[in-house]
């Protein structure tokens, strides 16, 4: 979990937001609410770097099923050994 403080931390604590940030994105709250974050240039890389391999593992798995639902629509799958024997006999057999 990321850890909070409230804003009087940056002016009575200071070191310790600012080794929470070394390692993660602090939160800092305003009159009780969420307002901030704060965080070293390192993690905000990596977060972004994260972001970045997340969105294209869902963009590459989206594709993937895609593909999946195209090649079920067409014809183009297998179920079962008989019936894998029998599809590559018919591919052969078209070649």
């Amino acid at each position: 979990m990321e850890p909070i403080f409230p804003i009087t931390a940056l002016s009575k604590d200071q070191a310790a937001v600012k080794e929470a940030a070394r390692n993660n994105v602090v939160r800092i709250t305003e009159h009780g609410s969420a307002a901030w974050i704060f965080t070293s240039e390192e993690m905000l890389e990596q977060k972004i770097r994260d972001a970045i391999d997340d969105a294209v593992y869902e963009a590459r798995l989206a594709w993937i099923v895609e593909r999946g639902h195209r090649d079920i629509a067409e014809g183009r799958y297998v179920i079962g050994t008989e019936n894998a024997k029998k599809k590559i006999a018919e591919m052969r057999a078209s070649q």
